[in-house]
């Protein structure tokens, strides 16, 4: 079992209590909430090899573009179907685009980029997810959700230089275990941890965000923290892992249904 299965494990027993409280005891949660989020985007690593077969160079977008950072955003919409049941979905783009100076030959999908001169790389990870959460523990200060998640991944890497580019495009479906957890430490603040992921076999991808909130007013809430997406796949028709990091501004609507 790897690490990051034994840590989301572990996440999974802190933030769902034994036994679980009665559906009476449940706290009344919104019917509908809307978030969206913004910030910053940092890569600390973005390791590539396309295809992973031995013909094409390992490199790093990383030291070819650097760290960032970029503007990056995505939309949740939570509708919680009952007192206990409910379903999120997610909008998450991002997409860079830079140029370097590579200082050796790389050979990516099919073609040669010389060192030396100035190279167009683009980077693009989208992210489209449903979640069904159910909630395990409402108390007067904590709430705790676990669930699952179905993702479809749109990512493309291309590169261009001097007329010749190539580019490699990856749609796909990856299923992820989802967590969350929320303590009101006081009537107007809140921390929220919010987990999807899930690492076995070629890959793993893991998305996590710890967030201080406010609510201004019944309807509205601000939310300001850290996120971090990790993970990537080792396959034989690609080989690229990536870590970014983000720092989170978000917008919490609570519309009256």
């Amino acid at each position: 079992m790897s690490h990051t299965i034994r840590s989301l494990a572990a996440l999974a027993a802190l933030v769902t209590p034994i036994p679980l409280l009665p559906v009476e005891a449940v706290a009344q949660v919104p019917k509908v909430v809307v978030e969206l989020e913004g910030g910053p985007a940092w890569q600390s690593y973005n390791d590539v090899e396309i295809p992973n077969d031995g013909s094409a160079t390992r490199f790093s977008l990383y030291d070819l573009v650097g760290a960032g950072p970029w503007p990056a955003g995505r939309l949740y919409v939570t509708w919680n179907v009952g007192e206990r049941h409910g379903l999120r979905l997610l909008v998450a783009p991002f997409s860079l685009t830079e140029t370097g100076v590579p200082n050796r030959d790389i050979r990516f999908v099919g073609r040669t980029y010389q060192a030396g001169q100035p190279l167009e790389a683009t980077y693009t990870f989208n992210s489209y997810r449903l979640s069904y959460r159910y909630l395990a523990h409402s108390g007067d200060r904590t709430r705790a959700w676990v669930g699952l998640t179905a993702k479809v991944r749109d990512a493309t890497i291309a590169l261009r230089q001097n007329g010749i580019s190539s580019r490699k495009d990856d749609l796909g479906f990856v299923p992820l275990l989802h967590l969350s957890g929320e303590w009101r430490f006081e009537s107007d603040w809140r921390m929220v941890l919010d987990v999807d992921g899930l690492a076995g076999g070629p890959g793993r991808a893991i998305d996590a965000a710890l967030k201080l909130g406010y609510e201004l007013s019944r309807r509205w809430a601000m939310q300001a923290g850290y996120r971090m997406v990790e993970g990537g796949a080792d396959v034989k028709a690609v080989y690229t892992f990536a870590w970014l990091h983000y720092a989170a501004l978000s917008v919490v609507w609570t519309p009256p249904v």
